[in-house]
């Protein structure tokens, strides 16, 4: 009986809902009085899911985040490494640019060292006898005259540069054909132009050139821009200073020159050699 009279009010209940929506008001206040039990049942399913999310986003993006960072630093790496074959093969690519214009026989080597003495301008090559290197030999750049092989040994071999204190330089003015001898300064990158007349026809902006005098170089290769020429009538000689066109300071390749001939330096006078 109960069964039955459950049964037909729950019928009634329905049948006057679904037609005229009179317990709208009803239901609205059942769920209001059971919001705060489903709350508080469904409060600890909540937290449970936001701390294993929380946790595991954490985790993921910790393990992400140092991925990224280690292939972050082999891509730099690999970057430098490829900017640094590229320096490399714009040098070589210059170098070779250059030995076809010199139309000698030529030698690319590297350099192994540099001398450390702040007034000495002294360096080390990877080529020594065992390529045919010899002492005097002409050493350059694809931009001009960097200096000669002084001790040339089996697998290496010792150069000066021109700006050395020690060295001399035989050139001339490719203006003029004015003949004069350039040595090192030392600590600065230039030359010095020596016992050059206060009359003599030299201007700011003229282009040194080797001279093949003493046979040490052979003729017509770029060495340097005079950059001033003091005149003093109260000195017997000006004083010109000469920038070198060559990268003495950066180069990492240089060429080793042949003279067109095959001939090697005279052991004779010594104009394009050391100072004594």
């Amino acid at each position: 009986m109960r069964l039955i009279a459950v049964s037909v009010v729950s019928i009634a209940l329905m049948t006057a809902d679904h037609k005229g929506r009179h317990l709208e008001s009803l239901r609205g206040v059942l769920a209001t009085i059971v919001y705060p039990l489903q709350y508080s049942v469904d409060l600890p399913i909540q937290v449970g899911t936001w701390l294993a999310e929380t946790v595991t986003s954490r985790s993921e993006l910790l393990g992400e985040n140092y991925r990224l960072r280690r292939e972050n630093l082999r891509i730099h790496s690999r970057l430098e490494k490829y900017a640094e074959l590229e320096a490399e093969n714009r040098r070589l690519r210059s170098l070779l640019d250059s030995s076809i214009k010199v139309g000698d026989r030529v030698l690319i080597a590297e350099l192994l060292s540099v001398d450390m003495d702040p007034f000495a301008r002294r360096i080390v090559l990877n080529k020594g006898t065992r390529h045919g290197v010899y002492s005097g030999q002409s050493l350059i750049d694809s931009n001009g005259v960097m200096g000669q092989v002084v001790q040339a040994g089996p697998f290496s071999s010792n150069a000066l540069l021109i700006t050395d204190p020690s060295h001399a330089l035989p050139v001339q003015v490719h203006r003029s054909g004015y003949r004069a001898v350039a040595v090192g300064t030392g600590p600065q990158n230039l030359l010095e132009l020596l016992h050059i007349p206060n009359n003599a026809d030299l201007r700011v902006g003229d282009l040194l050139v080797t001279s093949g005098l003493g046979r040490r170089f052979p003729s017509g290769y770029p060495v340097g821009h005079i950059i001033s020429v003091e005149r003093d009538r109260g000195r017997p000689f000006a004083s010109v200073k000469v920038e070198p066109t060559a990268r003495l300071e950066r180069n990492r390749e240089v060429l080793l020159v042949w003279p067109a001939e095959g001939g090697e330096a005279s052991d004779g006078v010594n104009p394009g050699g050391m100072i004594p």
